[in-house]
């Protein structure tokens, strides 16, 4: 009699664990912080000549959060680099695999906050010119190899402990405004566009694209009603210092700063760019006569993630959820990569022989640091180098040409993508830099009430441009800055719309 009640008793608590577990939304949040010692020289990625750190305005991180609900669960993470590489997340995947046999890595995805401020990680750039990658100093670096496996490990132990430490809590999604980001690329009367172009000119003709100040937000609490993080979905990479020689987090390094002054030091942020490949922190409309801030220094990073703060303050916050539906889903899209012309072609071929008729390409790429470094001693408002030379032009033709001799080898590119649901919420990642007008589309015609972009996450292939920068030949514009057009454009959307309402349908 005694082992039947046993026996009955267990079975209860079981099914008491079961029914609690399956109702009730779980999180867990970690960081690690991946700032490099400076046992020797830091070099800073995101430009086409070198900078060797000089300091630190904000450590680099790395923040991730789980959530999981019953069966049903992702993990997504925030890095403070200037890209995520494909082949790195594998590594991640595959390291944390070993830890976490029980979940599926694939459900594992990481975006990259964009900061100019870090070494590079994961391999070498495709779409940085080849002279660019070449060393200033022979000094010891944390070359690309030595960062990738300072970083590594600390990435996947801090979404082990993600995992791991996850809680019952809520969940609340939340809308609001700030002034972030702005179209980079001024336009002129003649129809060409230049990024962080002179908007002071007689024949200057508006901005190629638009902005969109809305921030998408989640908020994350543990089970007594305490708020516990926040995630944030903003239309602009966080790259105010780019030139700068300081090892920096950027806008979201002192965003997770002030958050922490409000919510103490155990208050976690993920900062996600959205569609955001044409925007920047800088009104370049407004330019610098009547900015509080130059738009290029610590300061603007401090103004803006003070807005983001407010932001978070006065936000339309929706009801808490408790029990949120979970659902992820991983995907192929195969896209028809950017062809070249045979128009196209000729023209490169010509205008590289004329440069190279005059300069060889170690000559070019010397005008180009010349140019840099004459501007960077001059101070004030960035940025100091220019995409205008002949030095980043003959790298455009070079891609062209390039190009030409292989799209009909490889006319699609294949890339993942993921899709994850959180309550009313849709989270789809690209593994581009993608224009604002792709985020619309999306956003617009999503299944979720609301909808995190998430770019440049899992991979980097260069920019998604929209049709009117690739007619102003602006940077950002050609075959060397990105793998897909507009058609790869429209094709994404397409099947990013599909994902999400996979993910909504009932």
């Amino acid at each position: 009699m005694f082992k039947l009640l046993k026996a009955a008793f267990f079975a209860l608590a079981a099914s008491s664990v079961s029914t609690s577990f399956a109702s009730t939304i779980e999180i867990g949040w970690a960081e690690a912080d991946l700032t490099p010692p400076f046992t020797k020289k830091v070099p800073l990625d995101g430009q086409y000549y070198q900078r060797i750190a000089t300091g630190v305005h904000t450590p680099v991180c790395f923040v991730a959060v789980a959530f999981r609900n019953g069966e049903e669960y992702f993990l997504t993470g925030s890095i403070d680099n200037v890209s995520v590489r494909d082949v790195w997340v594998e590594q991640v995947r595959a390291e944390l695999a070993k830890r976490l046999p029980e979940i599926n890595p694939a459900r594992v995805s990481i975006n990259c906050v964009h900061t100019h401020c870090a070494p590079m990680i994961g391999s070498v750039g495709s779409l940085l010119p080849e002279a660019s990658r070449k060393r200033d100093t022979k000094d010891a670096l944390w070359d690309i190899e030595a960062y990738s496996e300072f970083v590594t490990p600390r990435v996947v132990e801090a979404l082990v402990k993600a995992w791991r430490d996850l809680k019952p809590g809520a969940v609340a999604r939340a809308k609001g405004v700030a002034d972030i980001g702005h179209c980079r690329i001024a336009m002129y009367r003649d129809g060409h566009g230049e990024m962080y172009g002179d908007t002071t000119r007689a024949d200057f003709a508006g901005m190629s694209d638009g902005e969109d100040p809305n921030v998408e937000m989640i908020f994350t609490y543990d089970k007594k009603g305490r708020q516990t993080g926040a995630i944030f979905n903003v239309a602009c990479p966080a790259q105010v210092m780019e030139a700068t020689y300081l090892i920096s987090g950027d806008i979201a390094g002192v965003l997770r700063e002030k958050m922490r002054k409000i919510h103490g030091d155990d208050f976690y942020v993920i900062y996600q760019p959205a569609a955001a490949g044409c925007q920047s922190p800088r009104d370049l409309v407004r330019g610098y006569k009547d900015a509080l801030t130059d738009g290029w220094h610590a300061d603007t990073c401090d103004l803006l993630a003070s807005r983001l703060v407010t932001c978070a303050k006065d936000a339309k916050v929706y009801s808490k959820e408790t029990n949120p539906l979970v659902k992820h889903m991983t995907f192929k899209v195969t896209a028809p990569r950017r062809k070249v012309t045979i128009a196209e072609v000729e023209a490169a071929k010509k205008e590289l022989a004329e440069i190279r008729s005059k300069r060889t390409d170690e000559q070019l790429f010397a005008d180009f640091l010349a140019y840099t470094r004459a501007n960077e001693a001059k101070g004030g408002p960035g940025p100091y180098d220019s995409k205008y030379l002949p030095f980043v032009f003959a790298d455009v033709a070079k891609a062209v040409i390039a190009r030409s001799e292989d799209q009909a080898k490889k006319p699609n590119l294949e890339f993942e993508v993921n899709a994850m649901r959180l309550g009313d919420v849709a989270f789809v990642t690209c593994p581009f830099e993608l224009y604002l007008i792709y985020g619309q589309i999306i956003k617009a015609r999503s299944a979720a009430k609301q909808t995190f972009v998430m770019e440049l996450c899992n991979g980097d292939y260069g920019y998604i441009p929209s049709e009117a920068v690739i007619k102003s030949r602006s940077y950002g514009s050609g075959v060397n800055n990105g793998e897909l057009g507009p058609e790869g454009g429209y094709v994404y959307c397409d099947k990013a719309v599909e994902a999400i309402k996979k993910l909504f349908d009932k």
